[in-house]
């Protein structure tokens, strides 16, 4: 009877053969993606997007002189101004560029920007980047995941910013009443910029933990409370200047930033923990006051998604807010015409503590507000990622007009800075602070200051409610002001958009 022995395949042939079986694969895979992109830019008629002018060896090759541009504008506070005249001053409203490994199309196209956050949402991530950067810090939540894990994060949060929940005046009139007493009453200069920040983390660590960091209360705040709040503004900072050097400062290894971490977690744990032991979840809070951990806490029992989302919300409660008022105070104690004409608004309430209702009927007020978001939005740039090859409806061929290829892992990035200083959208006096053109003003996505689509900002009322209560508060209790800085608002970036040098000025009660 033969016999026959089972063939072999040397390590070698095995590893030769799973060699040429990958290189195949990636060749065919190259071919069927090429033959689909082919089809995709012919059926969509797609043109090339107009590329950016790269300077010097490095910056064609790396993109480095976008890199340091970037870096020296905002030494200067100027980063934003420059990169809208430095990517759309030639009149091309969507330019292509690379930085490091990244290629990145930037766009201020109104149809773009809906077509990326609403139309064609699932087309796009937020980016790994961004991820990487966030979700160490203040982990999985609402603004820092994507798909399923973000839906999940949405269900338990947006419940939760209802006009019954966000409208509770009272606490902010604690909190507001803390600024106010901060102030000084001898004419000497304050910076206001500091006490909207301290306003902004109390009152949000008030609504979300349920406990608040007391920064303005004299005599009140504790040693905890204030390592989080420092740590809390160096991580927020740190965070900015790795989104500015796409990614390069990820490298240089710091302590710091992990003991912030650290510091941060410890603080909000431990309220969690108190909570998990002691808040019957079944029963009214014991003060009447809403706490949004309180209500958390009625979906999940888990720390880590309880830390997150209280974290992701405090990300973007307490400094868009503080910019804000800081941005529009500035703005007013260099404007006495503006002043004066929301001083007359204000006083007609009569030295009336304002409700919500009274709030929304406050015309002027909320144009100012408007056109404080407007030229100085506090999210000045964004961006999404590409998960699959898609397309956007303008920015190809010489006049950005035809449809564009979006490849899977590019980056799409839009700049409601620059956006909203478009003159077609905004008249030629788009540059100027004019609050009077919201009488008439309408626009769609061409303003885009809480984002759009499903992932608009679902706290933007609370953050609308609490910079209108505060300004009416400042002003009934302080009908002059004096600005006490010659210099010209600056540009202030971290993750969001506040004032370079900060508000200098005076306050008086009469």
């Amino acid at each position: 009877m033969a016999t026959f022995s089972h063939a072999r395949i040397s390590i070698p042939a095995f590893i030769f053969v799973s060699l040429v079986l990958f290189i195949l694969h990636r060749i065919y895979s190259a071919f069927s993606t090429a033959a689909r992109r082919r089809r995709m830019i012919r059926e969509h008629g797609c043109e090339p997007i107009h590329g950016y002018a790269h300077r010097g060896v490095l910056g064609k090759l790396l993109g480095l002189d976008v890199i340091q541009a970037s870096m020296a504008a905002g030494r200067e506070g100027r980063s934003q101004e420059a990169s809208r005249i430095r990517n759309w001053g030639d009149g091309h409203h969507t330019v292509k560029m690379h930085i490091l490994r990244n290629k990145i199309i930037g766009t201020i196209e109104p149809k773009n920007v809906q077509t990326i956050l609403s139309t064609r949402f699932g087309d796009y991530s937020l980016g790994q980047r961004r991820k990487a950067v966030f979700i160490p810090i203040f982990g999985h939540g609402i603004f820092s995941t994507d798909g399923e894990a973000w839906e999940r994060s949405r269900g338990l949060v947006r419940p939760n910013f209802t006009r019954q929940q966000v409208a509770d005046l009272d606490m902010l009139e604690t909190h507001v009443g803390n600024l106010i007493g901060a102030v000084p009453r001898d004419g000497s200069t304050v910076d206001l910029q500091d006490l909207f920040f301290g306003l902004t983390m109390d009152s949000a660590t008030e609504f979300l933990f349920g406990q608040s960091t007391r920064t303005l209360a004299p005599g009140l705040e504790t040693k905890s409370a204030n390592d989080f709040v420092k740590a809390f503004v160096y991580v927020t900072e740190n965070a900015s200047k790795s989104f500015r050097t796409g990614g390069l400062l990820d490298y240089i290894p710091d302590r710091r930033w992990r003991r912030s971490v650290k510091t941060i977690h410890n603080f909000a744990d431990q309220i969690i923990r108190d909570a998990l032991e002691h808040v019957e979840i079944e029963k009214p809070s014991p003060t009447g006051r809403y706490v949004f951990l309180h209500a958390l806490l009625k979906q999940t029992r888990d720390p880590y998604t309880l830390r997150s989302e209280l974290l992701n919300i405090l990300l973007a409660g307490r400094d868009t807010t503080a910019g804000l008022l800081s941005n529009t105070w500035h703005v007013l104690s260099k404007r006495p015409d503006l002043w004066a004409t929301l001083r007359d608004e204000v006083d007609r309430l009569g030295g009336a503590r304002p409700d919500y209702s009274t709030i929304k009927e406050m015309k002027y007020l909320k144009w100012l507000l408007n056109e404080s978001l407007r030229l100085m939005p506090v999210v000045p740039g964004n961006s999404r990622e590409a998960v699959r090859d898609t397309i956007l409806p303008l920015g190809g061929g010489p006049d950005g007009r035809s449809p564009a290829l979006v490849r899977k892992g590019e980056i799409v990035a839009y700049s409601p800075w620059a956006m909203h200083r478009r003159e077609d959208f905004y008249g030629p006096d788009a540059l100027e602070f004019k609050p009077e053109r919201w009488e008439t003003l309408r626009p769609g996505w061409e303003y885009l200051p809480f984002n759009g689509g499903p992932r608009i900002c679902v706290g933007q009322q609370y953050a609308l409610l609490e910079a209108s209560y505060a300004t009416i508060r400042l002003v009934q209790t302080f009908p002059r002001i004096e600005s006490r800085d010659a210099r010209e608002w600056r540009e202030r970036v971290t993750i969001t958009l506040s004032s370079g040098v900060g508000c200098k000025v005076a306050l008086f009660e009469k």
